[in-house]
């Protein structure tokens, strides 16, 4: 029992607004009186970065596709088919 009680006591580090009511409540007055700033908090990226690796990755896949043999293809579909049913 003594593992559930330290799960509990554990703090959530992906929140960004209080917890206690009384907290967020006052946050959420100063938001809507103007004196506090509601901003989204900077997740240290790079926008021009980020977009870079989203064009990649779009098309990454499909210049993977038209690379291989149908029969490697084929054998990589049976391995992700695989790979999926086992993980049930």
């Amino acid at each position: 029992m003594k593992m559930a009680r330290y799960y509990q006591a554990m703090p959530d580090r992906s929140r960004k607004r209080p917890r206690d009511p009384s907290q967020l409540g006052k946050l959420i007055v100063d938001i809507a009186t103007g004196d506090v700033e509601d901003t989204a908090p900077d997740d240290g990226k790079n926008p021009a970065a980020v977009e870079l690796g989203r064009k990649g990755g779009l098309k990454g896949g499909r210049a993977r596709a038209e690379r291989m043999t149908a029969e490697e293809r084929s054998k990589a579909a049976q391995r992700a088919a695989r790979a999926r049913w086992t993980k049930g």
